[in-house]
């Protein structure tokens, strides 16, 4: 017979504390696996990078080094952005907007962290004599992912556009890589 009123026996019970405490010790073991995963001190010491933007003239680009990744900010001329906005975006495959990618009122100035999003290659493009692909904005010779001058992923296996990171203004010339911009006070 069943010496406890509600049905539950020894067993249930050993088999309850011996599940809890596996679950504790998976735990356990897994969390130096999960910690290990997070940003190093290093890294974490870069979270924010500064750029001058001064010298930059109209259709050139300046790789910044930000937690130890490239980032391309890109001064483009009327011309560049009336075309790109041109295109019917809509169908693309990770589809956006130029305007989205940049902020607004600074439509001059394309930010974009420079790694491949398909295999983290670094796509050539930036410098003068590099290939640009049939787009005119980067080309990831390592697979042939082919990005626009807004940096949209046109051709190729990449899944998603080049990455914009947060960025601000400090001032006219210079910026500020990995700082959220503050919210708009008239927005408020």
């Amino acid at each position: 017979m069943d010496s406890t009123e509600d049905g539950a026996t020894r067993r249930d019970f050993l088999f309850l504390t011996a599940g809890a405490m596996g679950a504790v010790a998976v735990g356990t073991a897994a969390w130096p696996l999960v910690d290990s995963m997070n940003p190093s001190a290093d890294t974490l010491a870069l979270a924010t990078t500064e750029a001058d933007l001064s010298t930059i003239q109209p259709g050139q680009i300046l790789t910044v080094i930000w937690q130890g990744k490239p980032v391309w900010i890109r001064r483009r001329t009327p011309e560049d952005i009336a075309k790109i906005r041109a295109e019917k975006w809509e169908g693309f495959r990770d589809p956006q907007s130029d305007e989205s990618r940049v902020q607004k009122g600074r439509d001059e100035w394309l930010v974009l962290v420079g790694v491949c999003t398909h295999l983290g290659c670094i796509p050539k493009g930036s410098k003068p004599m590099e290939q640009r692909g049939e787009y005119g904005g980067w080309f990831c010779p390592c697979h042939g992912s082919t990005y626009d001058q807004s940096g949209r992923i046109r051709k190729g296996p990449a899944p998603f556009n080049l990455p914009v990171p947060d960025y601000t203004f400090k001032t006219d010339t210079l910026i500020v890589i990995g700082e959220k911009p503050k919210a708009d006070k008239k927005a408020a």
